[in-house]
């Protein structure tokens, strides 16, 4: 269930820091947010697909670290992702 190309160019283009940025924590938050979204709509008509909602879980964890980091080390940052992506912190 990845991301198509195109989808993920344009969320790198939104949050990228700077021209050649395509793996800043800002960036990555967004992709796994989008990334989170699809799993979740999938899951709602899958309830028993345990592999995909397995993937969820290591999403969600993958997001919740990238996002403790951003806060303690750019707190500028981490509250624009937060902003941008409507997340609850």
């Amino acid at each position: 269930m990845a991301l198509k190309r195109a989808s993920k160019k344009k969320i790198i283009t939104k949050h990228r820091l700077h021209e050649t940025d395509t793996g800043s924590p800002a960036v990555q938050v967004a992709i796994l947010t989008k990334e989170i979204d699809q799993v979740t709509k999938h899951l709602k008509d899958h309830k028993k697909d345990n592999s995909a909602r397995r993937g969820l879980i290591a999403k969600v964890a993958r997001r919740r670290k990238l996002l403790t980091y951003l806060r303690m080390n750019k707190p500028e940052d981490y509250q624009k992702v937060i902003d941008a992506l409507d997340l609850k912190k």
